[in-house]
């Protein structure tokens, strides 16, 4: 069976003045949660000193059930009822698997069905792929870079995912989302 990554990004609002203590938590809750069945790495996003209060939370594990299991585990139910204090409200997350932060729809937990995502994203690569290359293509060779097929797939594909990611699919997504999501 094809095991297929999931994360979830976890977001605390830190009451002021809690930010220590908070910290101190973060210490203890790391470790334990390194030691969960199929983690793969916790990424940690601090807020910006003297401007926010919020934490983000990044936590891959290699399957959706074993994420799931630790988001549900009498282990971090306990260790959030310690950080609630310090919290200005309730533990917020979302959980997603595969490119499944491709299409999220805010304040709605439910994801598109794969054969949509299939169509969305396939829709909007193909045009990307058919024009980034006539446009892209004659820059490289008027500013001397030789033609070469892996710099300019490099190049090419590495401008077409930041489009999608960035630019396209925000905006896509928002755009057919009546559809997408029903």
């Amino acid at each position: 069976m094809k095991k297929e990554g999931a994360s979830v990004v976890i977001t605390h609002q830190i009451l002021e003045g809690k930010q220590e203590a908070y910290e101190e938590w973060l210490k203890e809750i790391d470790p334990i949660c390194r030691q969960s069945p199929g983690h793969l790495d916790s990424q940690f996003i601090r807020p910006i000193p003297n401007l926010t209060f919020t934490y983000t939370i990044i936590i891959r594990f290699d399957s959706i059930t074993n994420l799931k299991n630790w988001m549900s585990s009498e282990q971090r139910k306990n260790l959030i009822a310690e950080a609630r204090p310090l919290l200005t409200k309730d533990d917020q997350y979302s959980i997603n698997s595969g490119l499944d932060f491709l299409f999220s729809n805010p304040g709605n937990v439910k994801t598109p069905v794969r054969w949509k995502q299939y169509l969305v994203t396939w829709s909007a690569i193909y045009p990307l792929v058919l024009v980034i290359p006539i446009i892209l293509l004659p820059l490289l060779r008027m500013i001397h870079i030789p033609q070469t097929i892996y710099f300019d797939t490099l190049v090419i594909t590495g401008i077409v995912v930041m489009l999608m990611i960035y630019v396209i699919m925000p905006r896509y997504t928002r755009l057919i989302r009546s559809w997408l999501f029903k």
